[in-house]
Order: C-alpha cells, then sequence, then structure tokens
C-alpha cells in the first residue's frame, strides 16, 4: 500500500488516450487489476468502451491510502471507515493492553513465607514475635466427607414405613423368599389351574423342591372350598391335587405372608383385630423391560377387624395415598381370585397430566378367611402397589433398570436429593 491503493494505482496506469483491458492487466497484474478496476468504477473514475479503458476525470485523490496513514499514525476514524477497510481487508483489529506496575505498601525484595500453626517451638524460642501467620479464611468449603448415600428405594421405603407406623400398623415378618404353592396360591383360593402357576409366570424351585410341612386340618379345609365350595361359595369343582400345593418357588407376592399372619391369628383363643404391613422382595419370571423386571419390591397393607365395610377400604386408602401425597384418587372395579369386591386404585398425575393405576385393593374373599378359623363377622381388607413405580415418579426416572439391579448409576443414588414424598 506505499505506492497507493488498487484503485489509484488502476487509474494512473491508464494514460489520456485511454489502455485496452488486456495490456492494463498484463501492467499491473491480475489481482491489482481485478480489484483496482471495481473499486475506480464504483468511485466513477473510469469508463470501459468495449475493449478500451478510459480516464472520467482528470485526476484523482487516494483515499485510502490516506486513511490508512492516519490510522497508522494513530489517530482516530469513523466505525463506518474501520468497518470498510475491514472488509477489504486492508487492516486488521489488534488489541493492545499496558500494564503500569508499581509498589505497593507491602512490598518486599524477598519473599517470607507466612506461618499456619502457632507450635510449641515458637512460643519456647520467642519466634513468635517476628512470625506473620496465614489470615484464616473461615468463608472456605470444608473437604467433602467419604460417607455411604441411601439407595433411593431405601429412602421411599423408609417414608412409607413410616406411615404405615404412624397408622398404627405392625410389621410382618418377610425375610423368607422361598414359599410353598400351598401358601402362595391355595390358601388364596387361587385354583391350580390359574395361569399364574405356570412356570412361565413363576419361578419353581429344582433344589428343595417340596414343602411336606403344611397344617392338615387347614390343608383338608382349603381342599375342600377348592373342590366342592362351602361358606356361600360353589368352588371350582375340580380335582386338587396336594403335589401341586406342595411345590416350592420363588414367592410372587407378599400376601402369602399375610395369609400365614392370619392363619396364626385365627389360632388364638380370643380373637384380637391386627393392622399389618410389609414391604419386601417379590419374584416374577417375566421379561425385563424398562418397565417391568423379574426382581421387585412389594409394599402391602392388611387390616383384620369384626364388621369391615367398602368404605372402611377406601376411607384407609384415602388415609394412606394422602400421606404418600397422593389426595385426587378414583377406584375402579377390578378381580382377584382371593378378593371380593376388588378395586384398582388410580391416582392423578399433575405431571403427567393423567390418571395412573397406583395400586389394587379388595376385602378377602369368606372361602380364604372361614378355613382359617376366623370368626363369621370378621373381615379383612387390604391393598397393595410396587415400591419401584412411586420411587419412579419421585425421582423422574423412566426405565425401572436405572433404579434397580445391575445397571444402576451410583452418582445418581450419591447426587439425589433427599426424598420428599409429593407426587
Amino acid at each position: 500500500m506505499v505506492n497507493g491503493s488498487p484503485e489509484a494505482l488502476f487509474f494512473s496506469a491508464i494514460p489520456p488516450e485511454g489502455i485496452s483491458r488486456n495490456t492494463l492487466k498484463e501492467k499491473l497484474g491480475i489481482e491489482t487489476f481485478d480489484i483496482g478496476s471495481k473499486a475506480a468504477a464504483k468511485n466513477k473514475w473510469i469508463a470501459f468502451d468495449k475493449d478500451l479503458v478510459k480516464r472520467k476525470v482528470e485526476s484523482v485523490e487516494d483515499e485510502v491510502k490516506n486513511l490508512l496513514t492516519r490510522i497508522n499514525n494513530g489517530e482516530v476514524v469513523s466505525d463506518q471507515v474501520i468497518n470498510d477497510l475491514k472488509r477489504r481487508k486492508l487492516i486488521v483489529k489488534q488489541t493492545w493492553k499496558g500494564y503500569l506496575l508499581k509498589r505497593g505498601p507491602k512490598y518486599v525484595s524477598k519473599r517470607k513465607k507466612a506461618a499456619t500453626d502457632l507450635t510449641r517451638e515458637h512460643i519456647v524460642s520467642g519466634d513468635w514475635k517476628n512470625l506473620e501467620f496465614k489470615e484464616y479464611n473461615v468463608n472456605a468449603e470444608a473437604p467433602a466427607i467419604q460417607v455411604g448415600y441411601l439407595h433411593s428405594l431405601l429412602e421411599v421405603r423408609e417414608e412409607i414405613q413410616n406411615i404405615f407406623l404412624q397408622m398404627g400398623f405392625e410389621e410382618m415378618p418377610t425375610n423368607n423368599f422361598v414359599e410353598s404353592s400351598f401358601w402362595n396360591f391355595d390358601a388364596l383360593f387361587q385354583p391350580q389351574q390359574h395361569p399364574a402357576r405356570d412356570s412361565h409366570d413363576t419361578f419353581f424351585l429344582e433344589t428343595a423342591d417340596r414343602t411336606k410341612d403344611l397344617p392338615e386340618d387347614y390343608l383338608e379345609k382349603v381342599k375342600r372350598v377348592h373342590e366342592f365350595g362351602g361358606y356361600g361359595s360353589k368352588g371350582y369343582g375340580y380335582d386338587w391335587k396336594r403335589d401341586e400345593a406342595e411345590k416350592n418357588l420363588l414367592r410372587t407376592h407378599t400376601t402369602a405372608v399375610s395369609t400365614r399372619m392370619l392363619y396364626a391369628l385365627a389360632q388364638q383363643e380370643t380373637f384380637t383385630p391386627k393392622r399389618y404391613y410389609s414391604i419386601d422382595r417379590v419374584f416374577r419370571n417375566e421379561a425385563v423391560d424398562r418397565t417391568h423386571l423379574a426382581e421387585f419390591h412389594q409394599i402391602e397393607g392388611v387390616i383384620c377387624d369384626r364388621g369391615l365395610t367398602l368404605g372402611d377400604l377406601i376411607g384407609v386408602l384415602e388415609d394412606f395415598f394422602s400421606r404418600l401425597g397422593m389426595s385426587k384418587l378414583r377406584f375402579k372395579p377390578a378381580y382377584n381370585p382371593y378378593t371380593e369386591p376388588s378395586m384398582e386404585i388410580f391416582s392423578y398425575h399433575d405431571g403427567l397430566q393423567k390418571w395412573v393405576e397406583v395400586g389394587n385393593s379388595g376385602m378377602f374373599r369368606p372361602e380364604m378367611l372361614l378355613p382359617m378359623g376366623l370368626p363369621e363377622d370378621v373381615n379383612v381388607i387390604a391393598w397393595g402397589l410396587s415400591l419401584e413405580r412411586p420411587t419412579m415418579i419421585l425421582y423422574g426416572i423412566s426405565n425401572i433398570r436405572d433404579l434397580f439391579g445391575p445397571k444402576v448409576d451410583f452418582n445418581l443414588i450419591k447426587n439425589n436429593p433427599i426424598c420428599r414424598l409429593g407426587i
């Protein structure tokens, strides 16, 4: 740019009589010719007459060169000029920062290390008088404490357990995962040909596959009810087989434990009303996907008392689920082999904007209760739900395998806030 801008060089290379394009291009070079011709034509300095290039003015002033000289000398020009020159790639914007250093009041030629602790040696020797101590930063965060963290399921389990205890329930012993078909199915008035008793729905044991220790009197009553009915029932009218009842399995529901507890209650000389609950694992032979596992947790509540009705069941359910934060409930008639009437429980989920099934409930049938020996005026109401479903909703988890099993993310457990119930 020492000799001038491309448009000024282009104009200067044109003689008064004009010059051909090719001659001018050879004289200036292709790059200067292309840039200079466009800028000179834009400034109306030149005119093209077919192949001839002529001047339209006698002389021009190289404004671009003058602007670059001013900028180089540190003069201020307008933003529009800067942008035009940057667009033509004639200038590059650079930022320069300068710093002025001065000696401060605490300047020393030799750095002195501040002491962090006052020791016995400092006091004895008297060195403490000349020491400079490092200031304490009271706002500094303490190092993270490496501690264990509760699994999300355990947090929700504890909350639900506290709700049961507040409502006067006592926990049932649920430590036996292996159960006989008798307590898991037959005592619940569930027929032996029911699909749930097939191997594709239930895990049956190959080792220790039989249970011989069953209450004989009670077993005979259960057999008679299945085959011929009784207590107002016609029964199922089939040949009940003890061999099927003795098969051992991984329990498919904790209601098997409820059956044992009710039978033990019936053997007492004087009937005592009871409220039982359990939260423990159950097992079903199901395909594993984002909403189903072969091993999961069941929550169950059971109330045994005289004169209980369906209204009592609905009232207890509204109390229980309201403590879980679910106040909008609906009930839908359903079928269970061991409860009549039976109801599915739905709660309105504000986040999903729809009704979601949260559990099942019902009143145990007389065919189940009376063979145990419970008084005829005693009724049992019960309900159950999974532990995983409310936990997934509370923590925003869409895949159950991220919550329970080998694919659990430990960072999820560590970083989750303390559970606050309220769906």
